[in-house]
């Protein structure tokens, strides 16, 4: 592996150019953005032009990112299918002082890719790890869901077949958090049947294209959600799904009213009707009718 030459470790944003600060030994774990170019912290871009070598899942991804900041550094790529020979080639750069920065095609290495085989080596050796912090899809998706994010569970991708993502549900019933995970636009459709069956009419988000220009979130009882993505002729784009935490026991029909005629105060009644859907796990149409009759008693 060559490294990349001190003549080469600069970065432009904007067209200002800077020189690159002097990166310390180690294996650099580094977010890159999930769709918006922009988003990436200086940390970040510093890193991937003072690196001797970025370690990447496919060259031609990450090498859009470093067109956009003016970077040159070498790219290798390091993926599920050549992981396994590189790393003891990496370990011994590291070994020798290198500087190496690993980052995925989206968002932050370790999630759902073959990088934590390669971070548990280099600690295994003793040798530095270090990690640049930033975006992440299942963080941004939680932030969009509305959904509780006190306490939540990254999932990865369901499984493909029903049998086996019925079994990963039905595992996960009673975990009191709520739950993220990656789904294909294929399978949407499927796999939230298979959570409304498993895990009943919970509150969900379908998150889709985050921070790109078409981002999209389907949010409300995870049937509706079913129903209304079935209207489509097609989905495209990735797909991040936020699922609540197990439902507590039915709130009283006191607390809902409450709740639909507080909403309805500030929103259209369709809007309000939806955003408590959303809160409490029921149905948008049975409670937007309620908010009706519960308008027309204060009109009289």
């Amino acid at each position: 592996m060559s490294a990349t030459t001190a003549a080469d470790r600069r970065y432009s944003i904007k067209g200002a150019v800077f020189e690159a600060e002097r990166l310390a030994p180690g294996l650099h774990v580094t977010s890159t953005p999930i769709g918006h170019l922009a988003d990436i912290s200086l940390r970040a871009v510093n890193a991937l032009a003072a690196a001797d070598e970025i370690l990447c899942e496919d060259t031609r991804v990450t090498g859009k990112l470093l067109q956009r900041y003016g970077i040159s550094t070498r790219l290798v790529p390091y993926h599920d299918h050549n992981a396994a020979k590189l790393r003891p080639r990496i370990l011994a750069e590291l070994a020798a002082g290198k500087a190496l920065v690993l980052v995925s095609d989206a968002g932050t290495p370790l999630i759902s890719d073959p990088g934590f085989k390669l971070a548990r080596a280099v600690i295994e050796a003793g040798l530095p790890l270090h990690v640049i912090p930033g975006a992440s899809a299942p963080l941004a998706a939680l932030a969009l869901s509305g959904l509780p994010s006190d306490r939540f569970m990254f999932c990865g991708f369901l499984p493909e077949k029903q049998g086996e993502r019925r079994r990963l549900l039905g595992a996960l019933k009673t975990v009191p958090a709520t739950l993220i995970f990656f789904e294909s636009p294929r399978r949407i459709e499927a796999a939230l049947a298979d959570i409304t069956e498993t895990l009943g009419p919970r509150p969900v988000a379908v998150t889709r294209e985050l921070t790109k220009l078409y981002e999209e979130v389907v949010r409300g009882p995870a049937p509706e959600v079913a129903a209304q993505l079935a209207e489509r002729e097609t989905i495209k784009g990735e797909i991040t799904l936020v699922v609540s935490p197990p439902l507590d026991e039915a709130p009283a029909p006191e607390t809902i009213d409450e709740a639909l005629l507080e909403a309805s105060g500030h929103m259209p009644a369709g809007k309000a009707a939806a955003e408590v859907a959303h809160r409490f796990g029921l149905a948008k149409k049975e409670l937007y009718d309620r908010l009706l009759v519960l308008k027309d008693k204060k009109a009289q």
